[in-house]
């Protein structure tokens, strides 16, 4: 944990999951192992939402879909979510609890890699959420960026690896030493592009927020 747990559930104990079908997905979720937000990013991503307002979302990593139908509880009137993942199993379950949830409408999930999704898409997006292979977030950057309309936001989850971004690659499993190699080359470039202003915020596993410059903003 890159935060302690005892703030976490104390900040947590005035947190809610606002309906009963985003409480069930969490419960089942969470007894199946699969990663899904933290809370205390849900509650950073839903006001990040009422500040925004985007229109257009697309989501990088469905997993059981329980991101995205929390952001369909909180978006624009009009506005649609975009989401992608590889993943069969995931993918099944994901259609079932978009279903449960009654957002079917404000949700449309792309089956397939997203390296593959990313080049055929043609949408301008108001926000951009990475929430995937840890390993391949450098590979989906490129293919994002130009995505992003003017000001849109890019959003990345599960940035800091549960702390272990910091440490040498030496003190990192070597079986996790590609992503934690990847995930630093990641956040360099992220900090370092020029299309971008940046922070790397402290929050849940550690998050990126990104906005767009327009093209007639120059840095000061």
């Amino acid at each position: 944990m890159i935060t302690d747990e005892r703030i976490a559930s104390f900040i947590n104990s005035f947190n809610n999951d606002y309906d009963d079908a985003i409480t069930a997905i969490r419960k089942e979720a969470e007894e199946q192992g699969v990663p899904i937000i933290r809370r205390e990013a849900g509650e950073f991503i839903r006001l990040l939402l009422r500040m925004k307002k985007p229109v257009n979302i697309l989501e990088i990593g469905t997993a059981v879909g329980f991101s995205a139908i929390f952001m369909s509880r909180f978006i624009a009137e009009g506005g649609h979510i975009t989401t992608i993942e590889n993943y069969q199993p995931r993918i099944d379950q994901a259609k079932e609890n978009i279903k449960l949830a009654g957002a079917e409408k404000k949700i449309t999930l792309l089956e397939g890699d997203a390296n593959e999704i990313l080049p055929t898409l043609s949408d301008q997006y108001d926000l951009v959420f990475m929430d995937a292979a840890k390993g391949q977030y450098g590979s989906f950057f490129q293919k994002v960026v130009p995505l992003l309309a003017p000001e849109g936001v890019l959003l990345c989850d599960n940035v800091l690896q549960d702390g272990d971004v910091l440490e040498s690659r030496f003190a990192v499993t070597r079986r996790n030493r590609t992503i934690h190699a990847r995930m630093r080359e990641y956040l360099y470039e992220l900090k370092h592009d020029e299309r971008l202003d940046t922070a790397i915020l402290n929050i849940g596993d550690g998050m990126s927020l990104s906005v767009k410059k327009t093209a007639d903003k120059k840095d000061h």
